[in-house]
């Protein structure tokens, strides 16, 4: 598998973009969407990863947006967002794998935290166990997120070390929703 910067405006990644923004639109109501469209994902705030099979074969994507500069005297912030495995490669490691270097990218630029949405629908319980075997544990809105029933928002804090999400991320997922 092969993961690397690449733009979103490829046929094949456009096309599994939009199969991603379809299926967030059929499941959370319009409001509660975050996902970004292919403008956003072109945003210079926006690393656009794609991971691909030896021969080429688009096996999934996801984005690190800068939400705060590291600076001199604080660490930054980033936000994953995009994260979407194509159908034919479900089960085969790929988000974890993007995830992986997704916040290898985010340590590399001296981020403090990376933190992410997704929904409490059953349709996400995969994202959230992916999420919570990567460290990522149960936070507040961040960034211009507001509070919303249909939004769950995990962080990893990159300055401090792990901490045992999956306890933390089970009794919030039972508070807002169906969970795996």
């Amino acid at each position: 598998m092969i993961i690397a910067p690449e733009s979103p405006a490829a046929a094949d990644v456009r096309a599994l973009l939009e199969e991603h923004l379809a299926d967030m639109y059929a499941t959370s109501p319009a409001e509660s969407v975050h996902a970004l469209d292919l403008t956003a994902l072109l945003a210079p705030a926006v690393t656009f990863l794609t991971a691909r099979d030896d021969d080429g074969t688009l096996l999934g994507c996801g984005a690190l947006s800068e939400l705060e500069a590291t600076t001199a005297t604080s660490g930054g912030r980033g936000e994953v967002k995009s994260m979407r495995t194509a159908r034919p490669a479900r089960g085969r490691g790929v988000a974890g794998a993007v995830l992986d270097r997704l916040v290898s990218l985010a340590r590399e630029r001296g981020y403090a935290a990376v933190s992410l949405e997704t929904g409490p629908q059953e349709y996400f319980a995969p994202a959230r166990r992916l999420y919570a075997r990567h460290g990522f544990v149960p936070c507040g809105p961040f960034g211009g997120y507001s509070p919303d029933p249909c939004s769950v928002f995990r962080t990893l804090d990159l300055a401090g070390g792990r901490t045992d999400a999956v306890a933390a991320v089970g009794a919030v997922d039972a508070a807002v929703g169906p969970a795996a």
